[in-house]
């Protein structure tokens, strides 16, 4: 029964369903991604190139063909993903981490066991000693 319960706690614990939820977004998102490669943006750097699929790309070396095209189209999508995840998720999310930090406090030395106390601090919470005012300050 002990048992049981664990593996029930372990499933419905926050960080389980969380990547759940990631990896079926970020599989939605990818899919997404994919059709508009494969629809809009391929289509224009084939126009662009004079060919009219990526699929048919090949070369030949001694009797032996090498299709690259398929290789160009996932090479493609995965810098569209790469550069979507980038600036509308990390970028943004990086931004605003950086609005909501918390300013550092001043640091200085305890002058009897050398750990780094806040300025402002008058005992250090390390060696419990009674320590003056900071001197920048």
């Amino acid at each position: 029964m002990a048992r049981q319960n664990g593996f029930r706690a372990f499933l419905t614990k926050g960080n389980i369903i969380d990547l759940a939820v990631a990896v079926v977004i970020g599989t939605a998102f990818t899919a997404l991604i994919k059709a508009a490669v494969a629809d809009l943006l391929t289509p224009l750097i084939a126009l662009i190139i004079n060919k009219p699929s990526f699929g048919n790309l090949a070369f030949t070396v001694h009797h032996t063909r090498f299709l690259y095209g398929d290789f160009v189209d996932a090479l493609v999508t995965f810098l569209s993903v790469a550069a979507a995840v980038y600036y509308f998720v990390v970028a943004p999310a990086a931004r605003l981490a950086a609005r909501t930090a918390a300013p550092t406090p001043a640091l200085r030395s305890c002058p009897y066991c050398t750990y780094e106390i806040p300025a402002a601090a008058s005992r250090c919470p390390f060696c419990t000693a009674t320590v003056g005012p900071s001197q920048a300050g």
